[in-house]
């Protein structure tokens, strides 16, 4: 390792570290099935022995993927920036589209690698496939929590009509749409209206 390296730094992290993260942005642009294990290896930097030394099957790695994108997507930007921006659960509720609103005017906007990777794997059966459904019903289960919180009457259907305005807002925005989050927002106080929960447009 030569003294000065600018990829010193990134050679010594462990290869499985560095595979996942290669993959993390590999699969978040593209999908699962359109990334080959020689882009990933190629974009670490390792061999390919080494990939399968810590991953068994790209099967196996594209699950650690959605694993760390619900640790870095769902936790780490939804959830903790829905909190931090409202205090009423009405209002972190309608905060969901305020993030999506600002996610969807960005450059780098890469979409939902669950509904993505969903999408990809049509057998029922498939690892890929079921750790995607298990990842968005964990999105839908703190819809769930805040809808509970702000005195919705049935909290669980009213989580899975919000979840059904932010994957459609997500795959309108895909389509170009850069505003479907505020379209979804109106909807979302509507849902709000009906329970009886007023706030400010």
């Amino acid at each position: 390792m030569a003294a000065g390296d600018p990829n010193a730094a990134v050679r010594s992290r462990s290869g499985r570290d560095r595979i996942l993260d290669a993959a993390y942005g590999l699969f978040s642009r593209a999908g699962v099935r359109a990334i080959g294990v020689d882009t990933i290896t190629a974009e670490a930097d390792v061999a390919k022995m080494t990939l399968y030394r810590n991953f068994a099957s790209k099967s196996d790695l594209a699950v650690a993927f959605l694993g760390l994108r619900e640790e870095r997507w769902t936790k780490g930007w939804v959830r903790a920036e829905v909190l931090r921006r409202a205090d009423a659960p009405a209002e972190q509720l309608l905060a969901i589209f305020e993030i999506f609103s600002e996610w969807f005017h960005r450059e780098d906007f890469e979409g939902c690698a669950f509904i993505t990777s969903l999408l990809e794997f049509e057998d029922r059966e498939d690892p890929v496939r079921q750790a995607c459904v298990m990842h968005l019903a964990n999105i839908r289960a703190f819809v769930c929590e805040l809808a509970s919180e702000a005195g919705v009457s049935d909290p669980e259907r009213f989580a899975a009509q919000w979840h059904i305005l932010m994957k459609g807002s997500i795959v309108a925005a895909h389509e170009g749409d850069a505003d479907a989050a505020r379209k979804a927002r109106e909807l979302g106080l509507l849902l709000l209206a009906r329970e009886g929960i007023a706030i400010a447009a």
